[in-house]
């Protein structure tokens, strides 16, 4: 199994590089800069090529190998850090960002994605039911290694290397992946697919995926399991930002500090899973201790505005902010292992010809939810007030717990 996990392990955490870079720096700098909110969270819409995996998920299910999408996507996309190592954005956090620079981002994101299609095919082509745990353990936590690696080194690092220095690291870091994508032993090793079992593009493509047992509901819970959760993470840092933290302190906190705690949750999840926790009632009592946090979250944010709140150094609503934050992103973490375990196990339920795209459009409705809310709360919080906002992101919370007490027997 190590043969497999460890490629699987690099591959991954190449993928988590640009989410990094533009969920751990840009809302920083340009909130740092005197953005609104609401401005700060429109910034996510370079996330768009997510969204549109399923356009050619298609295409990698039946055109040539999933293991050379990988490798021509991934060092792709260390062409465009190339690219963008010769246009540093001067002025980023008071100007927002230059339009040129915005492009590369967006096709970042566009390469990125169809990165992820095919090393999301791989390993639900590569894992075995009873490595589902281990391995889904290995993607979520070196995909946020490598998110935390990209946002908070470009905060420390920013000062000391240039900027096109550090998109020429990334490059080198791209091809070397793209390199391993293609010798990695355990990959080479996949079997390729008969032509008797390729499936032309037709208009039933969706059908027969939505067909595949249980897909329906967990589409519908991959969409909704997040929201108040992604809000809040969204959200919670720059109140604390508007509320006398530094840039530099929130960067560490929200950046090192919340992802170490996030892959820390997202381990415990994967060791969890492999003691043989049956999936849904390890999930249910996740979801229960997630709300609960949220709920003290909440009190938080009714407690900053008050008449004497004071988030000096050494206060105990700053520890307790702090400790909030943390907190969140380990239950988070956890959530998300054992949710993307129930994604992929469902997945292999499908015919090999469908299982790219079946995980596209689950990993698609994913990153939707997580999305919307991270795009809208900050245009929720200038409009109703931050504390309305996080009582609704509470409420948001509690729902994915009700739906449980709808799952099909394939998610148990």
């Amino acid at each position: 199994m190590r043969g497999k996990l460890l490629p699987l392990a690099g591959l991954y955490l190449v993928q988590g590089l640009p989410y990094g870079l533009q969920s751990g720096l840009l809302p920083v700098l340009l909130r740092a800069g005197g953005l609104s909110l609401t401005r700060v969270g429109l910034a996510k819409v370079l996330y768009a090529p997510w969204l549109l995996k399923l356009a050619w998920a298609p295409l990698v299910d039946v055109q040539g190998s999933a293991r050379a999408w990988l490798t021509r996507s991934t060092a792709g996309l260390g062409l465009v850090c190339g690219l963008l190592a010769g246009l540093p954005p001067h002025g980023a956090g008071q100007a927002g960002l230059p339009a040129a620079v915005a492009g590369l981002l967006l096709l970042l994101n566009l390469g990125a994605a169809v990165q992820d299609v095919a090393l999301d095919a791989l390993a639900v082509q590569l894992l075995e039911p009873a490595e589902l745990g281990p391995g889904n353990t290995v993607q979520v936590v070196a995909y946020k290694l490598g998110a935390a690696l990209a946002g908070g080194a470009l905060l420390a690092l920013l000062p000391t290397l240039s900027w096109p220095q550090l998109f020429l690291l990334l490059a080198a870091t791209y091809w070397l992946a793209a390199a391993l994508a293609w010798a990695a032993p355990a990959l080479r090793r996949l079997p390729q697919q008969p032509p008797s079992e390729q499936r032309p593009h037709t208009a039933h493509l969706l059908r027969d995926v939505l067909a595949v047992p249980g897909t329906l509901w967990t589409a519908g819970f991959v969409l909704t399991y997040k929201l108040g959760e992604q809000g809040a993470n969204s959200l919670f840092p720059l109140l604390l930002l508007d509320h006398g933290i530094s840039a530099p302190e929130l960067g560490l906190w929200n950046s090192v500090g919340a992802v170490v705690c996030s892959i820390a949750g997202s381990s415990l999840g994967g060791t969890l899973l492999a003691k043989h926790w049956e999936l849904l009632p390890l999930l249910r009592s996740v979801l229960r201790f997630r709300l609960g946090g949220l709920g003290c979250q909440t009190a938080l944010v009714f407690h900053l505005d008050t008449l004497g709140a004071s988030m000096d150094p050494g206060t105990i609503l700053r520890g307790s902010a702090l400790l909030s934050l943390c907190l969140q992103h380990f239950l988070g973490g956890l959530v998300t292992t054992v949710t993307f375990t129930g994604m992929m196990r469902c997945s292999q339920l499908a015919p090999r010809a469908l299982q790219a795209t079946h995980y596209s459009l689950l990993a698609t409705l994913e990153l939707l939810g997580k999305l919307l809310l991270g795009t809208l709360a900050g245009g929720l919080a200038d409009g109703l007030g931050p504390r309305p906002c996080f009582v609704l992101l509470l409420i948001l919370s509690a729902l994915p717990v009700l739906y449980l007490g709808l799952a099909p027997s394939t998610f148990l």
